[in-house]
């Protein structure tokens, strides 16, 4: 389209059938407040406008908002049909390299009001978006001093982002990836392990060896014992989950606030999720939020053209928009989501999965709670629950994994106003605090984790919310090993960084909480790791005592009573930690395939191990868990 030409795109649909007169309406004559008068003379009907008024007053919105957001006329006939009423050219889309990237024009991805346009060969233009409030105003304006029609065109919301988007894309991934780490590099896994940390490594790892070299039976003994005591400690701490969880009183409902509500963003990232972009568009949909109070953003790859392309092929409504994340830097979730941060609209936020199906009353709940919370609670967690309980013994014990954490051991953290490790979807956010905290750490590959950890340093808490989310667990082994070795990679990452300075992270968190801490990651880390040598230890003081003559020394067979009964106990417990947080339907899909709890077990410490030699060989590679569309009878 020529500069100076008006939209030939402008058809209304059958619901919103309007018509713009031959003659010239006189746009300056309508009351500068009355939005009615203004979207009357673009000839929308009495009864539409009517209908409108209404819901701008019950969403606390505009009529032009609300006439948008229903998205049965098009931004870009709605804006066309303005700029034939005010005698200015219409773009629908905006050339960005006419667009001069700066820093304050990411305020226009928020709130799209004008953006001037650059050109080589004649003079600048500014393209404004103007709003129905104040058009009678513009067009006054307009018709007083002419000459401005010379440097002024009109253009749409929508428009006005995808160019910013692409002007300062180059600018804002950077900032990205480097932001954290140069405001706070020591609370950014970008480095693996600083120097002292490696120099304390190389100290035990040497003093071992040599010990093992000159006294290797006291040596290995000392090893078994500080061991077999961390692992009984581990299983205390579970055992004090079990017991308390049935001590925790049900969430109350929380009662809605009165008024409008607020504008909510949801963002998601995809990379290769073609196969359930249908499923997603329809899930997010549901979502029960007035449709002109969302901005859910789809945050994809740049160069990831299948998904996007799947993406746009749903009919996805105004309230939706795909960002494009530029080739830069380390290619995980947590650097996607904070490229996206910068153009949340929301006063609060909540990330999904792809292949996520959250309840649609999920971000009522989470705004009823923010609102009858303080300001310290930042962050609320919903519950994920596995849905494909009954594909594999895999997926049944994922699940019992997925109801001890979420439905026991974090409702039992926040009632005790412990720090929480946030699961990886499902978490709603203030966003003036989630910005003010850095964002997500792009180089950190379990970023919730990370993220949960540092707001509680800076002084906020994490909630949980009873509304679930519901997931589907991998069912293979391959798939499974990829997913948790990028789990426990990401837990040592956190760990490390926040042992960058023990003292500074104990005296910001308080020592039960520091102590809370290691006993959550790096205690889970540590029992997966040691997992192997207990069942070995075990095994061989059993056949020992069965075969051996001579009868093992008191102290051997303490430890292989403390043994057993940290093998067992461990078992059992995660059996009541999971088992019991389910509802009588899920225990029935669960049958007995938690008998291969031993084996899975095993599993767990071959990914914690494997997630070790990946800390070193590749500590940033974002290992991708394949999805596919939920069947029918388990999506809801």
């Amino acid at each position: 389209m020529r500069i100076g030409e008006y939209s030939q795109a402008f058809r209304p649909s059958r619901r919103h059938e309007f018509s713009i007169p031959t003659h010239k309406k006189n746009i300056a004559t309508a009351p500068a407040a009355d939005e009615g008068a203004v979207l009357a003379a673009l000839g929308f009907s009495k009864p539409l406008i009517a209908t409108l008024r209404e819901r701008a007053r019950r969403n606390g919105t505009t009529l032009e908002t609300e006439l948008l957001s229903d998205g049965q006329v098009s931004e870009e006939a709605y804006y066309g049909a303005v700029a034939r009423l005010l005698r200015l050219p219409f773009l629908p889309e905006l050339d960005p390299e006419c667009v001069r990237d700066m820093p304050w024009q990411d305020s226009q991805l928020r709130e799209p009001r004008q953006i001037r346009l650059e050109h080589a060969s004649r003079s600048p233009e500014i393209a404004i978006v103007p709003e129905a409030a104040k058009l009678a105003t513009l067009a006054g304006m307009l018709d007083a001093m002419p000459d401005l029609r010379s440097g002024m065109v009109v253009t749409g919301r929508r428009a006005v982002r995808q160019a910013v988007w692409a002007a300062g894309a180059k600018r804002r991934v950077r900032a990205v990836v480097s932001g954290l780490f140069d405001d706070s590099p020591g609370l950014s896994a970008r480095i693996v392990i600083s120097g002292r940390q490696g120099f304390w490594c190389g100290v035990v790892l040497f003093t071992l060896l040599a010990a093992l070299a000159i006294i290797p039976s006291p040596t290995l003994l000392a090893l078994h014992v500080t061991a077999t005591f961390l692992y009984f400690a581990l299983l205390l701490l579970r055992l004090g989950t079990f017991l308390l969880h049935f001590r925790l009183k049900a969430p109350k409902e929380e009662p809605a606030p009165d008024g409008p509500v607020p504008v909510y963003t949801v963002m998601v990232a995809l990379y290769r999720e073609a196969a359930v972009a249908e499923q997603l568009a329809g899930v997010l949909k549901r979502l029960d939020w007035p449709a002109s109070k969302l901005d859910i953003k789809l945050v994809c790859e740049a160069d990831d053209r299948e998904t996007i392309e799947a993406l746009k092929a749903q009919a996805l409504g105004p309230q939706f928009e795909i960002v494009e994340v530029p080739d830069f830097g380390p290619r995980t979730k947590p650097k996607a989501l904070s490229y996206a941060l910068s153009g949340a609209r929301g006063e609060f936020l909540a990330i999904y999965d792809a292949e996520d199906r959250p309840h649609p009353k999920q971000l009522r709940e989470a705004y009823a709670r923010f609102r009858n919370s303080p300001d310290e609670v930042a962050c609320l967690q919903s519950p994920l629950i596995i849905s494909n309980i009954e594909q594999s013994p895999i997926s049944a014990l994922f699940a019992m994994e997925y109801a001890s954490h979420f439905r026991a051991t974090l409702p039992v953290l926040a009632n005790f106003r412990l720090p929480l490790p946030l699961g990886g979807t499902s978490n709603h956010f203030r966003t003036r605090i989630l910005k003010a905290a850095g964002g997500w750490d792009p180089f950190n590959v379990t970023e919730d984790a990370d993220l949960g950890m540092r707001l509680y340093r800076l002084g906020y808490r994490t909630e949980t919310l009873k509304r679930q989310t519901l997931e589907d667990a991998p069912t293979g082994w391959r798939v499974w090993t990829g997913q948790r070795t990028r789990w426990y990679k990401g837990w040592l990452q956190t760990w490390l960084v926040m042992m960058r300075d023990p003292r500074r992270s104990a005296r910001e968190m308080g020592l039960a909480a520091f102590m809370t801490f290691h006993m959550l990651i790096g205690g889970m880390l540590l029992s997966a790791l040691i997992h192997p040598s207990i069942v070995l230890l075990v095994t061989s003081g059993i056949i020992h005592i069965f075969q051996a003559e001579e009868e093992l020394s008191p102290l051997r067979l303490t430890l292989l009573a403390m043994d057993f009964m940290n093998i067992v106990g461990s078992y059992l417990v995660f059996l009541g930690l999971g088992y019991f947080p389910m509802i009588p339907h899920e225990r029935q899909l669960i049958g007995r395939r938690w008998l291969v709890m031993p084996l899975y077990w095993l599993m767990v410490s071959y990914a914690a191990w494997r997630a070790v030699a990946e800390l070193r060989s590749k500590p940033f590679f974002w290992n991708k868990t394949p999805h596919a569309p939920t069947a029918p009878a388990r999506s809801g």
